[in-house]
Parts: structure tokens; sequence; C-alpha cells
């Protein structure tokens, strides 16, 4: 694999990247949190007007017609300031599922607003009792005329609290954990039936729990088929796990440097710790789980594009499974090396530990993605 970048990625990473180091300080993004939405509007504003939030889009949806390294350039950099926004839920999960789902005439519609910063979506999938099945879904979705009439629960719903429209994943047929008889529905979250409870999360993000009443949606509302939306849905949480496996090597990084920072400064015995030969092998191993996760990020940055849907999951599956592996070791050193401060509100890197948690367990932990790796015979099938 070709792993240079090419000289529009370069200028984007540049741009992404001096972006982050400018605005997204520890302090700032304290402030972006406090914020009545978790984020701050003004940055999203400003991720708009650089064209971030355009990335995947194409051209004549108001994109720039990038791709999944464009994406997996984006999320690194914004792992690296642990970043609030709504950019996982509304451009990788919301705009992936209509950019693969949605109508011509949804497309040309909704798109734009979201690459202009104009429109924020939310993914509403999981439920009390499905953890981490596509496919295990209680919501139901009832015709009605020409419409559907939805009832149900959803919860941990990213971004839920603030955004303009849901997507919701719903019944329209079959048992609770059949993979067929599922829909896809888009709908305005302050739409009558819609009751949200939002709460911050523990790596400073915001979710909700829904609440859906028999709210009522148009034909307009509905994304591709009703009852065979599964094969979408896996899709685009295959994309947005190779995005977060991305985010997570900024994060990674980042505790990283934090902490050969804090081994040049923190002395015992009057000098730097960082002199002791086997805290340096720490760093060093350190540094080698870091680039172990980058690779298998590149890996599934590449294969999220697969048409075939074993070989793309079997793939994204296996990075996960690193990433989460990785960034326990590099968390858990990064809090031991930093001693008690590294336990402290007031220190960044146990924030940075409490996103890289986040990230394991989104979407199926390391465990979980293990387990799918095993089922399956290793990394790829025989042939």
């Amino acid at each position: 694999m070709d792993f240079d970048l090419t000289e529009e990625q370069s200028l984007l990473k540049d741009s992404v990247d001096r972006l982050i180091a400018d605005r997204y300080d520890f302090e700032s993004r304290k402030g972006f949190i406090a914020g009545p939405d978790g984020y701050s509007r003004d940055n999203w504003r400003q991720f708009a007007e650089l064209g971030l939030l355009a990335v995947p889009f194409a051209e004549e949806h108001g994109g720039i017609g990038g791709g999944s390294v464009e994406t997996m350039i984006v999320m690194e950099a914004f792992g690296r300031g642990i970043v609030v926004e709504p950019y996982l839920s509304t451009v990788v999960l919301g705009g992936g599922l209509l950019r693969h789902a949605g109508s011509d005439a949804q497309k040309a519609e909704l798109l734009p607003q979201v690459a202009a910063g104009e429109l924020t979506l939310a993914f509403a999938q999981v439920e009390r009792a499905s953890r981490y099945d596509l496919f295990d879904v209680s919501t139901t979705a009832k015709k009605d005329g020409d419409g559907w009439v939805l009832n149900g629960e959803k919860g941990v719903v990213l971004h839920g609290d603030s955004a303009d429209k849901l997507l919701v994943t719903a019944r329209t047929g079959g048992d609770r954990r059949d993979r067929s008889g599922i829909g896809l529905f888009l709908v305005d979250a302050k739409a009558p039936g819609i009751s949200r409870r939002g709460y911050p999360t523990q790596d400073g993000m915001r979710a909700a729990e829904i609440t859906l009443d028999n709210v009522r949606v148009g034909p307009e509302g509905v994304l591709g088929d009703p009852s065979g939306a599964l094969p979408v849905v896996e899709r685009v949480v295959d994309e947005a796990i190779a995005a977060l496996c991305a985010e997570a090597v900024g994060v990674m990084d980042r505790m990283r440097e934090l902490t050969v920072d804090y081994m040049k400064t923190r002395k015992q015995f009057g000098m730097p710790i960082g002199s002791f030969q086997v805290l340096q092998h720490r760093a060093a191993d350190m540094v080698v789980m870091i680039e172990q996760a980058r690779s298998m990020a590149f890996f599934a940055t590449m294969m999220s594009a697969a048409d075939d849907p074993a070989e793309r999951g079997h793939a994204v599956s296996a990075a996960k499974v690193q990433i989460g592996r990785s960034g326990r070791f590099v968390g858990q050193q990064a809090i031991q090396l930093h001693g008690g401060v590294g336990m402290t509100q007031e220190y960044s890197v146990g924030h940075y530990f409490k996103r890289m948690t986040m990230i394991d367990t989104a979407f199926g932990d390391a465990d979980h993605h293990l387990s799918r790796v095993a089922e399956a015979g290793g990394l790829f099938k025989a042939a």
C-alpha cells in the first residue's frame, strides 16, 4: 500500500493540524464543553469555512470529493486535540448514511447543508438490549398511509441532544434480532412525539436518551429500502470505526508527547526521571504500540471503502482490536509515568485516556471485535 499523501492531502493535513494547535489547547477545550451545546458553534463554523465538513461529499453536493484518507487526516488531528464538536456524528455517521442510502433529492437537499455547517445530525441506533449488535432493533415503524409511525427508545445517541435531525433505525418487519425488516428514517429532532434527555459522557462529549412516541415520518423521511437498511448501516459503521481508529492514533500520540515532556522535567533523586533507563524502555514501548496502531488504522482506512462486506468487516475488526490493545497500554503507561498528577481533572493526560477508553467501547470493544475475527477464521477467510 502507498501511504504517501498527495499534495492536496498534505495541504489538508497542514491546515487542520494548524487549526487544532491554534484553537484547541486544554483550557480552551474546557470552555467549549461548558457551552450550552457542549461544543463551540464558532469552531463548527470555522470547520465549515475550511472545508472540513465537506471532506467526504461529492462536489455536486457542496463537498470536496474526498474519501477515507481525507477523513483519516481530519480525525487524527481531532484526536490530538480531543475535539468535542459533532464531526463523527454529523459528517461521518449522518453524512455517510445520507451518501449511501439517500435518494438524489435527499442528498441534494441535505448534504450541502451539512457541508456548510448549517445542519447537524445524530445516529439513533443503540437500544438497551442491543449492545454491539446493529441488527438488534426493537423500535418499530408502522406503515400509516404513505408515511410511517415510529415508537421506541434509543440510548447513548452521540450529540443527540443538540442535533437538528436524527437518523433512526426502526423495525418494519420480522423479529427483534432478524437481519431483515430494518428501515432507516430521517426525523426532525423537534418533531411531535420526540423527547430527548441529554447528558455529558466521561470523555467530555454529549449524548442523549431519546424516546419516540407515535412520531410521524412522511415518505420523504425514508432512506433507501425500508426493510433492507442493515447493509448500509453496517457499511457506514465500518467507515466510522476506521475514522475512530485514526482519531485514536492522534489521542495516543499526544499522550506519548505529554509523557515524554513530563519525563524531561520531573526530577527524582536530583535528576530528570527520563534519564532512568527503565522508564526510557517504557516510553519506547509506547512508541512501538502506537506505530502498530497507526499501521492498522491505515489498513482500516484503505479497507473501509471495500465493497465486499465480509472483507471490509474483518479488516476493520482487526484494526479495532489493535487500537483497543494499544490504547489501553499507552494510556496506562502515560498515567503511571505521570504519577498522581495524571489522575487529576486539572491535567490533560487523564482526559486523553478517557477519550481513548470511550473509543475502545464505541461500536464494539477489542474483545468483541477479536471474537468477530476469530469467528471468521482469521483476518480473511481462506480462498
